[in-house]
Protein backbone atom coordinates (compact mmCIF):
# COMPACT_ATOMS: atom_id res chain seq x y z
CA UNK A 1 0.00 0.00 0.00
CA UNK A 2 2.16 2.68 -0.99
CA UNK A 3 1.78 6.24 0.95
CA UNK A 4 0.14 4.05 3.76
CA UNK A 5 2.92 5.80 5.93
CA UNK A 6 3.73 9.21 5.56
CA UNK A 7 7.09 10.18 5.59
CA UNK A 8 8.20 12.05 9.06
CA UNK A 9 10.16 15.26 8.87
CA UNK A 10 13.56 15.28 10.17
CA UNK A 11 14.00 16.17 13.74
CA UNK A 12 15.43 19.45 14.68
CA UNK A 13 18.71 19.73 15.74
CA UNK A 14 21.26 22.03 16.66
CA UNK A 15 25.25 21.72 15.51
CA UNK A 16 25.95 21.72 19.04
CA UNK A 17 23.46 19.11 19.87
CA UNK A 18 24.83 17.12 16.99
CA UNK A 19 28.18 17.52 18.24
CA UNK A 20 27.36 16.41 21.85
CA UNK A 21 24.94 13.14 20.28
CA UNK A 22 27.96 12.19 17.92
CA UNK A 23 30.53 12.10 21.25
CA UNK A 24 27.86 9.50 22.67
CA UNK A 25 27.78 7.45 19.83
CA UNK A 26 32.21 7.70 19.05
CA UNK A 27 32.47 7.45 22.96
CA UNK A 28 33.30 3.52 23.69
CA UNK A 29 32.29 4.15 27.75
CA UNK A 30 28.61 5.47 26.73
CA UNK A 31 25.94 2.78 27.70
CA UNK A 32 24.47 1.12 24.90
CA UNK A 33 20.74 2.02 25.35
CA UNK A 34 22.10 5.75 25.00
CA UNK A 35 24.05 4.96 21.46
CA UNK A 36 21.61 3.40 20.04
CA UNK A 37 18.75 6.37 21.22
CA UNK A 38 21.38 8.64 19.78
CA UNK A 39 21.84 6.81 16.14
CA UNK A 40 17.76 7.36 16.13
CA UNK A 41 17.38 11.18 16.71
CA UNK A 42 21.07 11.77 14.29
CA UNK A 43 19.59 9.21 11.78
CA UNK A 44 15.48 11.06 12.25
CA UNK A 45 17.89 14.25 11.94
CA UNK A 46 19.13 13.49 8.12
CA UNK A 47 16.03 12.79 6.77
CA UNK A 48 15.61 8.82 7.22
CA UNK A 49 12.07 7.60 7.88
CA UNK A 50 11.01 6.18 10.73
CA UNK A 51 10.75 2.34 8.92
CA UNK A 52 14.34 2.90 7.35
CA UNK A 53 15.67 4.30 11.14
CA UNK A 54 14.22 1.24 12.33
CA UNK A 55 15.30 -1.52 9.46
CA UNK A 56 18.74 0.30 9.70
CA UNK A 57 18.94 0.12 13.67
CA UNK A 58 17.46 -3.35 13.26
CA UNK A 59 14.23 -1.90 15.92
CA UNK A 60 10.31 -1.80 15.86
CA UNK A 61 9.35 1.50 14.13
CA UNK A 62 7.45 2.04 17.66
CA UNK A 63 10.93 2.35 19.31
CA UNK A 64 11.68 4.66 17.14
CA UNK A 65 9.20 6.67 17.13
CA UNK A 66 8.98 7.09 21.05
CA UNK A 67 12.46 8.35 20.54
CA UNK A 68 11.59 11.09 18.36
CA UNK A 69 8.40 12.20 20.01
CA UNK A 70 10.55 12.39 23.34
CA UNK A 71 13.69 14.19 21.25
CA UNK A 72 10.40 16.71 20.47
CA UNK A 73 9.39 17.38 23.65
CA UNK A 74 12.26 18.45 25.40
CA UNK A 75 14.18 20.07 22.29
CA UNK A 76 12.95 23.44 23.64
CA UNK A 77 14.61 22.93 26.81
CA UNK A 78 17.53 22.05 24.65
CA UNK A 79 17.41 24.89 23.18
CA UNK A 80 17.48 26.92 26.22
CA UNK A 81 20.42 25.04 28.12
CA UNK A 82 22.23 25.46 24.12
CA UNK A 83 21.43 29.49 24.52
CA UNK A 84 23.62 30.00 27.72
CA UNK A 85 26.83 28.19 25.50
CA UNK A 86 27.00 25.55 28.54
CA UNK A 87 28.55 22.41 26.93
CA UNK A 88 28.92 20.28 29.92
CA UNK A 89 24.93 21.36 30.65
CA UNK A 90 23.77 20.29 27.28
CA UNK A 91 25.83 16.93 27.35
CA UNK A 92 24.45 16.23 30.86
CA UNK A 93 20.29 17.35 29.53
CA UNK A 94 20.53 15.53 26.31
CA UNK A 95 21.52 12.28 28.59
CA UNK A 96 18.44 12.49 30.70
CA UNK A 97 16.58 13.23 27.40
CA UNK A 98 17.97 9.73 26.22
CA UNK A 99 17.43 8.17 29.53
CA UNK A 100 14.51 5.82 30.47
CA UNK A 101 11.62 7.56 32.74
CA UNK A 102 11.26 6.48 36.22
CA UNK A 103 8.93 3.47 36.47
CA UNK A 104 6.98 3.07 39.53
CA UNK A 105 7.17 -0.75 39.75
CA UNK A 106 5.28 -3.32 41.43
CA UNK A 107 3.40 -1.55 44.69
CA UNK A 108 4.59 -3.72 47.64
CA UNK A 109 2.28 -6.59 48.71
CA UNK A 110 3.20 -6.51 52.41
CA UNK A 111 4.67 -3.59 54.46
CA UNK A 112 8.03 -4.04 56.41
CA UNK A 113 4.67 -3.97 59.62
CA UNK A 114 3.25 -7.06 58.43
CA UNK A 115 6.83 -8.62 57.89
CA UNK A 116 8.01 -7.86 61.27
CA UNK A 117 4.92 -8.94 62.91
CA UNK A 118 5.46 -11.65 60.91
CA UNK A 119 8.54 -12.69 62.40
CA UNK A 120 7.52 -11.44 65.56
CA UNK A 121 5.01 -14.53 66.13
CA UNK A 122 6.83 -16.91 64.32
CA UNK A 123 9.01 -16.08 67.84
CA UNK A 124 6.61 -17.36 69.97
CA UNK A 125 6.32 -20.67 71.40
CA UNK A 126 4.02 -22.67 69.24
CA UNK A 127 2.73 -24.23 72.46
CA UNK A 128 1.61 -21.44 74.29
CA UNK A 129 -0.84 -20.57 70.86
CA UNK A 130 -2.48 -24.20 71.58
CA UNK A 131 -0.59 -26.03 68.80
CA UNK A 132 1.01 -29.21 69.39
CA UNK A 133 4.81 -28.44 68.12
CA UNK A 134 7.73 -27.41 68.79
CA UNK A 135 8.94 -25.19 66.59
CA UNK A 136 6.98 -23.06 63.53
CA UNK A 137 6.16 -24.42 60.43
CA UNK A 138 5.32 -21.44 57.50
CA UNK A 139 1.65 -23.26 57.30
CA UNK A 140 0.68 -23.25 61.01
CA UNK A 141 2.72 -19.58 61.24
CA UNK A 142 0.27 -18.99 57.80
CA UNK A 143 -2.73 -20.07 59.96
CA UNK A 144 -1.58 -18.15 63.10
CA UNK A 145 -1.03 -14.89 61.18
CA UNK A 146 -4.55 -14.78 59.42
CA UNK A 147 -6.20 -15.80 62.47
CA UNK A 148 -4.84 -13.17 64.66
CA UNK A 149 -6.45 -10.89 61.82
CA UNK A 150 -2.38 -9.62 60.75
CA UNK A 151 -3.02 -10.24 57.26
CA UNK A 152 -6.87 -11.55 55.41
CA UNK A 153 -4.24 -13.96 53.14
CA UNK A 154 -0.75 -15.21 52.69
CA UNK A 155 0.76 -17.56 50.98
CA UNK A 156 2.73 -20.80 52.81
CA UNK A 157 5.87 -19.56 50.62
CA UNK A 158 5.61 -15.45 51.41
CA UNK A 159 5.54 -16.67 55.44
CA UNK A 160 9.08 -18.92 54.12
CA UNK A 161 10.74 -16.43 52.44
CA UNK A 162 10.15 -13.78 55.41
CA UNK A 163 11.35 -16.55 58.21
CA UNK A 164 14.19 -17.16 55.53
CA UNK A 165 15.11 -13.19 54.93
CA UNK A 166 15.53 -13.31 58.61
CA UNK A 167 17.99 -15.46 59.48
CA UNK A 168 21.67 -14.61 60.27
Amino acid sequence: MPGYYKKARPLPISVMQRSVLDQIVQRQKSRQDHVKRARIILYSSEGMSIIEVAEHLNIHRKTVSAWRSRWLCHQEHLTLIEAEADYPALSEAILTTLSDAPRSGTPVTYTAQVVAQVVAVSCEDPKACGYPISHWTPQVLREEVIARGIVKDISVRSVGRFLKRGRS
